[in-house]
């Protein structure tokens, strides 16, 4: 690690906003929660944990990051939609340029996406396909023999109490989703720290902030995921976290990790080339969550920005 090193004891640069004093991960924090969408939940939800996030990055040697949430596209049709990817192989890449070791890990509907996604941007990383068969065997295997220090889901399904996958219209997913619920627990039990990653409150992890899910989200009561991950980050679009956790790996190697327009443009048109769609459209598109591409890119400039005030000030 390099120059800095952020974490609850180590001191945090501060910014005159409104009238008060925000620290850098308060203006992180209000960076992820921009709820361009306009779902509802972010307002109601806590500030984002993220000092507890960058102390858990401080020691991080090999994860497994978990992805891939699937959108039917037909009657009897169905892929990867482009948020998960994009933000996960950004994450890939900033964690293997610091020298962690990663092994990406999705099913069947999203592995084309994020096989191109890897190649493009994150080369050094692993990935494996969770089989439909034996599932739980691959599971825990997989834990024992890649002993992970972290285990980071980035939108991918999480199981309700009712025992189902949904999408966010309330829509039991069982058939297009391979079971991978067992993954957070075992993870825990391995002792690896388990940090999860979403935005409406169906994703894995996101039972932390069931009473807000419940409260704020249509079909929340029937949606929110029952378990609950050991740090929970929420976002206006899950992608981003994958900037906001390289924002934090940038502060702490002192070096900037994050991509640029051109590598992030190039990014979501090798995901939607190898077939992925919009999640809220369903559409071949360039857009992520009904959000376009300036849209992402604009959250991007302002992760960016902060990023380099610190790295360069």
């Amino acid at each position: 690690m390099g120059l800095f090193l952020f974490g609850k004891d180590a001191p945090v640069p501060e910014h005159v906003h409104g009238g008060y004093k925000m620290n850098f991960y308060q203006q992180l924090d209000q960076i992820m929660k921009q709820d361009m969408g306009g779902r509802g939940l972010l307002g109601s939800l806590p500030e984002n944990p993220i000092p507890d996030a960058a102390d858990a990055l401080k020691h991080i040697k090999k994860a497994i990051l978990l992805t891939g949430f699937p959108v039917k596209t037909g009657e009897d049709s169905y892929t990867g939609e482009t948020d998960g990817p994009s933000g996960t192989s950004n994450l890939a890449r900033a964690l293997t340029d610091t020298g962690v070791e990663v092994l990406v890990v999705t099913d069947s509907p999203s592995y084309p996406l994020l096989k191109a996604a890897l190649a493009f941007r994150a080369p050094k990383a692993k990935l494996a396909m969770l089989p439909e068969s034996d599932t739980d065997c691959f599971i825990r295997s997989c834990i024992k023999e890649f002993c992970p220090s972290h285990l980071i889901s980035l939108e991918r399904p999480g199981k309700a109490t009712d025992g189902h996958y949904h999408n966010m219209r309330g829509k039991i997913i069982d058939s297009m989703v391979t079971d991978s619920s067992l993954f957070l627990s075992e993870a825990k039990q391995a002792g690896a720290v388990v940090i999860s990653i979403g935005d409406g409150g169906n994703e894995m992890g996101m039972g932390t902030f069931r009473k807000e899910v419940e409260a704020h989200v249509p079909c929340g009561d029937l949606i929110c995921t029952s378990e609950a991950a050991d740090i929970t980050l929420a976002a206006g679009v899950s992608n981003w976290w994958g900037w906001g956790l390289s924002a934090l790996l940038s502060i702490q190697s002192g070096h900037y990790l994050l991509p640029t327009d051109t590598e992030e443009k190039e990014l979501l048109h090798h995901v939607v080339l190898a077939g992925g769609v919009d999640g809220c459209t369903g559409e071949p598109t360039e857009t992520v969550d009904h959000l376009s591409l300036s849209d992402n890119l604009s959250v991007l400039h302002a992760v960016s920005d902060l990023v380099k005030e610190k790295l360069y000030a």
